[in-house]
């Protein structure tokens, strides 16, 4: 492939990314003028139009939508080619994208960060905190962090970090106040702060033994952010329900009381995700790798199922 085509591609795959021409020309550090003549010179050569744009949005064509799922696919390959050359002699260079909810990121990607960067320092990380699961290829993600039950993507693999549990907790003065719950009917009369992107939000699956209750409950307050719902717990708004990644810290101080420990919800599985590769890129074998490590070193499975015994 010669360098002109290459340079068109990489191009085109900016634009497509960014959803701008003039973007695109920034990060590439082309004039405008440039930009317009190498997405012209593509679409001549392919004899196919790829972008559509007004003057106040662009867009990808079906053509080009396929045509960037291709290049961008085809990048990502070179890029690992480069690096699995330069492996044996250099550290992991370039940006590494990472995506997880924002509780995770800020509770157990940014602590780790300073170590990782000390170890790797020609690696930047790239952390995009979001409650939802992106497209790998789409939004140029290399590696997830997710609590889902399956991929249902087969070329997903999926590299297990902790398992964890939901428990129910309440800040002391909300329990002072309301009552402590004793029975899972009990809920119906206590101030429910729910997370709404979970799923079955206003059903707790909840077993004892062999005892298993589905409890319906309402909503006092919801959120599509658990550190919005820990917040409103803190304040006494509550009683929460959430993971513990997430609230072990609050509950050891204190701060949260966990009520119903005898009485469980189904359990979570933290999982490191990544697109299957013949040659897994150096800057994601590291950082899996020391996440793995982390978690292992602080023991974090064992606290928290401590909490629950």
């Amino acid at each position: 492939m010669s360098s002109d085509r290459l340079a068109q591609i990489e191009f085109f795959v900016q634009v497509a990314k960014l959803g701008s021409l003039t973007k695109a020309a920034e990060k590439l550090e082309m004039s405008n003028a440039a930009a317009s003549r190498t997405l012209l010179a593509l679409e001549e050569r392919l004899d196919a139009r790829l972008v559509e744009r007004t003057t106040r949005r662009l867009w990808l064509t079906e053509v080009g939508q396929t045509f960037y799922r291709r290049c961008s696919a085809m990048l990502s390959e070179i890029a690992e080619a480069e690096a699995e050359v330069n492996e044996a002699t250099l550290q992991p260079t370039g940006t590494l994208h990472v995506t997880s909810s924002v509780s995770f990121a800020m509770l157990h990607i940014a602590p780790a960060l300073p170590e990782f960067q000390r170890r790797y320092p020609q690696l930047n990380v790239q952390i995009t905190a979001a409650n939802r699961y992106f497209d790998f290829i789409e939004a140029g993600i290399d590696v997830a962090i997710r609590t889902r039950e399956y991929e249902s993507d087969s070329n997903i693999t999926v590299r297990k970090l902790a398992r964890t549990w939901r428990v129910m907790a309440a800040s002391p003065g909300y329990l002072a106040a309301n009552g402590v719950p004793k029975h899972p009917d009990d809920l119906k009369s206590h101030r429910m702060l729910i997370y709404n992107l979970a799923k079955d939000p206003t059903v707790l699956h909840l077993s004892q033994g062999q005892d298993h209750r589905d409890v319906e409950i309402s909503s006092a307050f919801d959120s599509n952010e658990g550190q919005v719902i820990v917040s409103a717990g803190l304040a006494g708004l509550g009683i929460v329900i959430q993971p513990l990644y997430i609230i072990h810290d609050e509950i050891v101080a204190g701060r949260l009381v966990p009520v119903l420990l005898d009485w469980a919800l189904p359990p979570l599985t933290i999982n490191i995700a990544y697109q299957s590769r013949r040659h897994l890129p150096a800057k994601i074998r590291v950082f899996t790798d020391y996440l793995v490590e982390r978690f292992e070193a602080l023991d974090l499975e064992r606290k928290w199922a401590a909490l629950r015994d």
